[in-house]
């Protein structure tokens, strides 16, 4: 993997992210707590769970493993959680754009939340994130539909058309 393809993906990631998060400014406060049929709940879960990925990987890679979890409780309302995740995208990105070829095929050792150790090659985890976040988004991208605010198409070929 090299760089280029790298920072390729994770732009992908945050026309997403916006797609997202634009259609989410939609709902009320009441649609964004409510729970809903999915492995993390409703929108604010689901949301949380996305960002949360994002947050604790950028960590890892940075040599920091955090043993605590981004919980949907730390986000009261929607401006809450798209502020932090604001944050933490410019983070990650800047985090994305420092990167070389050599650093992300190296190894990374990092700890769970439970406290084990794990080492992976750097570009594999980033993938990883990038294709997490998809799903979420995707289940996120549900559950803003049936409230009547799609996103519209998240697939990678449109972003790429777009773009040029």
């Amino acid at each position: 993997m090299n760089k280029q393809d790298m920072l390729l993906l994770y732009k992908y990631n945050q026309w997403t992210t916006a797609r997202i998060l634009n259609a989410a400014a939609n709902v009320t406060r009441e649609q964004f707590l409510a729970p809903a049929p999915f492995p993390h709940g409703g929108l604010r879960g689901t949301l949380t769970h996305a960002m949360f990925a994002e947050w604790i990987w950028r960590n890892r890679w940075e040599g920091v493993s955090p043993a605590t979890r981004l919980k949907p409780e730390d986000f009261p309302d929607f401006e809450s959680l798209r502020a932090r995740w604001t944050e933490e995208e410019d983070k990650l990105m800047s985090f994305v754009e420092s990167l070389t070829d050599e650093k992300l095929n190296s190894k990374i050792s990092y700890k769970t939340t439970k406290g084990e150790s794990h080492e992976r090659v750097l570009w594999q985890m980033m993938a990883h994130v990038v294709n997490h976040g998809t799903q979420h988004k995707t289940e996120a991208a549900a559950i803003l539909t049936g409230l009547g605010h799609s996103p519209g198409d998240i697939d990678m070929i449109l972003y790429l058309i777009e773009k040029g």
